[in-house]
């Protein structure tokens, strides 16, 4: 981590990996605390810094990571130093800073919550703060860009590049290669691009596996350059230099060589739940080394259901029990909280073990245990507790892709226009609705709160901007969605849960791959039931969720060859035998 923190003074580009737990969030907060210390010990302007991630969920969990681990750091006593206590640094080889690229100001198409208020405790005339200099808030890369409506271009491009000095970006294994493009094309010159991933993970949806093939082309990134050690030997002392012998520099890149940093120790593990064992093993392909873990039953937290094929089944009471919880509650706030302790993922999208076959029959299930009499109406899909995850972005609605809803009754209804209700407190109490009065309005508000909600419309209510704070919106309103009781793994990456159900379907699929597995197993913070047979397992610690692309061999990979020029008749894909058939989808 002090490896990371300190390379991010020397290099433009820096690439920080490794899987959860490793300190990736501690080590980006200290790195922004360092970059600012340095601005400000030089009497150069502070960094503005922005922050985003492929989705808003992923975006939403990063920004609370950071000021988490930001707030610990202070807490742990480091200080802003005295301004102009080191020399301003020259030359090409010394310390980044502060460019501050031509067009200052974001335009609002930026996001709020990514500018910083630099200059504010200055012109007030004191010495600036840490949160003064620090980002409010994450975004979405799609967000920050600027996205302009029916057209694949964004407002920031090469043209009108992005008016920060540090960019950094979570969850870089789920941005696809056209998004990429767009991003390091709108990085202003002088502006510092760090990207954050777990290399192991599923790759985007989408073309390309565009962060594995940088890290190819930048190298195991145990140990620093010579140079770098060097420059940065008053903050590291000794740090490792030697490359391992299995790199050659016939196997190196010289462009992308030393840009990397990859986190090894993990921190977060708790006493009652041993999941590394398992995904080292997942993550290596070693399917005797996890089923034997698994079959012994010696890691706490850890439960196999060996050739379960019903989680309804095998949970029933426990994951009923967590969705009524839901259904009964009476703070939005608090139960998009607890709607985010336990979830069932699965593989695939259709068939028995599916997404969407699980989501009707636990839509039934609660129909029948009582939340279905209180639908909308006979054949509506809307009632109290059922949760929503949209499948698409709607910047008019600021819902994004992955975002995670509840449906729950209000004592005050969706205001009138796009569908928003109004502004909600962290206590999950709307605030009076400016619809126009209706009869009956008066007696309404005059019967106790939990009446009210109860006898009140059903609304959508979804996170909001604030710590504690939701939006709601009319049911009718909302861009594309679907039930989010049981959700894909894909859905679920840059989530993650105390609890986490895992169903694999009964038969190999396409899509299954350690990568898909290892994504899946290590959403859980706390606990983790996996449902599989012990065929399903091996085939999907088989496959690699690999892409080709030539991008590695672009970038100076050498050790990765240029994609085959395809014959000109190319032979027939070969065709499953009947007794494997393939199940499933990921759409």
């Amino acid at each position: 981590q002090a490896q990371a923190a300190a390379l991010a003074l020397r290099r433009a580009l820096l690439l920080v990996t490794g899987g959860p737990g490793t300190g990736k969030t501690t080590t980006i907060a200290r790195l922004l605390l360092l970059r600012i210390a340095q601005a400000r010990a030089s009497s150069t302007p502070a960094p503005r810094i922005a922050l985003a991630a492929p989705t808003g969920r992923a975006a939403e969990r990063m920004a609370e990571s950071l000021r988490a681990a930001i707030a610990r750091a202070i807490a742990d006593g480091i200080q802003l130093p005295a301004a102009g206590s080191l020399p301003a640094p020259s030359g090409s080889a010394g310390l980044i800073t502060s460019t501050h690229p031509t067009n200052a100001a974001a335009p609002a198409s930026t996001g709020a919550g990514l500018e910083l208020q630099t200059h504010a405790a200055s012109e007030q005339g004191g010495p600036p703060s840490w949160e003064a200099l620090l980002p409010s808030g994450a975004s979405t890369l799609h967000r920050l860009l600027g996205v302009i409506p029916d057209s694949p271009h964004f407002h920031h491009n090469a043209d009108n590049p992005l008016p920060f000095d540090l960019i950094v970006v979570d969850e870089a294994s789920m941005v696809d290669l056209p998004l990429m493009c767009k991003l390091v094309d709108a990085v202003a010159d002088g502006t510092q691009l760090i990207l954050l991933g777990d290399a192991d993970q599923l790759p985007s949806v989408e073309a390309g596996d565009v962060l594995a093939a940088i890290l190819q082309a930048a190298g195991p990134g145990d140990a620093l350059q010579p140079e770098d050690a060097q420059a940065l030997q008053s903050l590291l002392g000794s740090a490792p230099v030697e490359r391992p012998p299995a790199v050659t520099s016939a196997t190196r890149s010289g462009g992308l060589d030393g840009h990397r940093v990859h986190l090894l120790r993990g921190y977060r593990q708790a006493q009652d739940f041993a999941l590394a064992p398992l995904a080292d093993a997942i993550r290596a392909g070693d399917a005797d080394t996890a089923l034997a873990l698994l079959r012994s039953g010696e890691l706490p937290g850890v439960h196999f259901h060996e050739d379960g094929e019903d989680p309804l089944a095998l949970g029933r009471d426990a994951l009923l029990a967590h969705w009524r919880a839901l259904a009964n509650a009476q703070d939005p706030a608090a139960a998009l909280r607890d709607a985010g302790r336990l979830r069932l993922l699965t593989a695939v999208r259709a068939g028995p073990q599916g997404a969407r076959g699980l989501n009707a029959r636990i839509e039934q299930l609660l129909a029948d245990t009582g939340s279905g009499a209180r639908r909308l109406g006979g054949a509506s899909p809307w009632f109290q507790g059922r949760l929503l995850l949209i499948t698409e972005n709607s910047y008019r609605h600021g819902l994004f892709n992955g975002d995670v809803g509840i449906c729950l009754r209000s004592d005050a209804g969706p205001s009138p226009g796009q569908g928003d209700a109004s502004a909600v407190t962290a206590r999950g109490h709307a605030a009076p609705s400016s619809r126009p009065g209706h009869a009956g309005d008066s007696a309404r508000h005059d019967a106790p709160a939990t009446d009210r909600r109860a006898q009140g419309p059903l609304v959508a209510w979804f996170e909001g901007d604030g710590d504690g704070q939701v939006r709601g919106f009319h049911p009718a309103a909302l861009p594309a969605h679907e039930s989010a009781f049981a959700m894909t793994v894909h859905k679920a990456q840059g989530s993650e849960f105390d609890e986490v159900w895992l169903q694999l379907p009964t038969r190999d699929a396409r899509v299954l791959s350690r990568e898909l597995l290892y994504t899946g197993i290590t959403r859980a913070r706390r606990a983790l039931h996996l449902a599989a047979s012990e065929a399903v397992m091996r085939a999907a610690l088989a496959r690699h969720a690999a892409r080709i692309s030539g991008l590695a061999w672009r970038l100076g990979a050498k050790d990765d060859k240029p994609p085959p020029v395809p014959a000109p008749t190319p032979a027939p894909l070969p065709q499953p035998p009947p007794s494997a058939p393939v199940q499933g989808a990921l759409f």
